[in-house]
């Protein structure tokens, strides 16, 4: 079940650099994390019941530094929050939808997160994170 947006994920160069946009408007990063994994640090940015996640890449063979380098920065994902993720994983391959990954993978703060190809969900690709540090 996907009870809500959990966040937008932003692709950028720099988080240090990025990060001085949303703290202007009173927003604050509340956590950086580095998911060694996905080749990336994360920062993330509560704003009201959901949050920005700035993703910066920390190798030039990582999704978001060939992100970067087709597109520049911008918006990256959205994630949705899942209170079942392997129900969901399930659901959809059910329903004809190919996630990326074989099965769901280790997130920021521990969650778990599965990726559904931009072709399935009208060009976005969609992020399902269930648990971890919300």
């Amino acid at each position: 079940m996907i009870p809500r947006i959990d966040h937008i994920g932003i692709a950028v160069v720099s988080i240090a650099e990025a990060r001085g946009f949303y703290e202007t408007l009173g927003l604050h990063v509340e956590e950086i994390e580095e998911v060694p994994e996905e080749k990336v640090r994360v920062a993330m940015i509560p704003c009201g019941e959901t949050r920005i996640e700035l993703l910066e890449a920390t190798s030039p063979d990582s999704p978001i530094a060939k992100f970067l380098a087709e597109r520049g920065p911008g918006i990256h994902h959205v994630c949705l929050a899942s209170s079942d993720i392997d129900g969901d994983d399930a659901a959809l391959r059910a329903a004809g939808v190919q996630p990326l990954r074989p099965e769901p993978t280790r997130g920021m703060g521990g969650s778990r997160v599965q990726f559904i190809h931009p072709k399935f969900a009208g060009g976005v690709l969609v992020e399902l994170a269930e648990g971890g540090d919300e």
